[in-house]
Parts: C-alpha cells; structure tokens; sequence
C-alpha cells in the first residue's frame, strides 16, 4: 500500500434532499478519500462527478456494490472507473482566462464556441451553461462560462477577432478576461 489508487465517480438522480450526504457517507464508510468534485442540480437532476483515492486495489469489488446500493435503496446511478494515469500538476505557464458568452438561446453555441477553441488548441478546464428567461418579456437567453488555457503560441489578438467572427455569426456577446 505504498501509493492510493485513483478514481472518478459520476452519479445522477432524482433532485431531493440529501444525495451529497448518502453518496458521501457511503465513500466515507469505505475509506475513499475525495480529493475533488463538482456537484450540480439541472432541472429537477442531481449530478455529481468526484476524484478520490484509495490504498487498496481491492476496494473496486467494494465500490461496484456500493454503486448498486446507491441505485437499489437510494434510486442513484452511480459509476466509477479507475483513472490509470499518474495526477498531473498544471501547467502553470499557460496563460488562463473567462471566456463568457451571452446570447439569444439557439442550438449549437456551446458546439460551435467549443469546436473553435479545439481547433486553436484551447483546453476548456470547466465550463458551466444556464438557460434563463429574461423577466419582463420572457425571451430565452443562454450564457455560458468557460476558464480555458491558451496555447502560449496563439496570438491573442488574431483569437480575439477569430472570436468576435463567430460571436456575430452566432448573434452571441463575449467576453475574455
């Protein structure tokens, strides 16, 4: 037991009080360490992802049952897998930035926005998306928030003008900082 293994959990169900509690009660109990994770409510689903640790390679038997528990008595879908890299540390040279995006909602901002950074080498590390109604006349908007890392050999400006291309095509307002 010289190192901890690693592993991503994602697990989704009906929204209801107490699901952080029951999924991280049932890793406590096994010993698992969340080292990170992202837990959100999408209308009325819960999901979650988590990176954790373990010392013992045996404990994936544990987990998969746990994960049947979760769904039997709990009415949650779990998954685990284990991550078979070593954790990487960031590079911390790599210039990182918001990019925010607001516009009418229509399909494929999130498609067109996140095919253009792959094309430019742009890793998006997270990214958050929300539908939200306009009160005083109901119009449906659709905003977006990205923090991506910029290759060190893309120019800014030609990026930038890149970005604002596409945003008028889109009919979408930008913002990077």
């Amino acid at each position: 037991m010289d190192t901890d293994n690693r592993y991503i959990m994602t697990a989704f169900g009906k929204d209801r009080v107490g699901i952080v509690a029951d999924i991280t009660e049932t890793m406590h109990e096994l010993g698992c360490n969340l080292e990170d994770g992202n837990m959100t409510r999408l209308s009325d689903e819960f999901a979650l992802i988590l990176l954790f640790t373990h010392s013992d390679p045996g404990i994936e038997g544990k987990l998969a049952e746990a994960c049947r528990r979760l769904e039997q008595d709990k009415g949650l879908t779990a998954f685990f897998r284990v991550l078979t890299s070593e954790a990487s540390t960031p590079d911390l040279s790599l210039p990182r930035h918001n990019l925010h995006l607001e516009g009418m909602d229509q399909t494929g901002i999130v498609s067109r926005f996140s095919r253009y950074l792959a094309d430019q080498e742009v890793n998006i590390l997270y990214l958050q998306s929300e539908r939200r109604n306009i009160p005083q006349t109901g119009t449906a908007m659709y905003l977006v928030d990205m923090d991506i890392e910029l290759p060190l050999e893309l120019s800014r400006d030609v990026f930038e003008k890149e970005l604002a291309a596409l945003g008028d095509e889109l009919e979408v307002n930008w913002k990077l900082t």
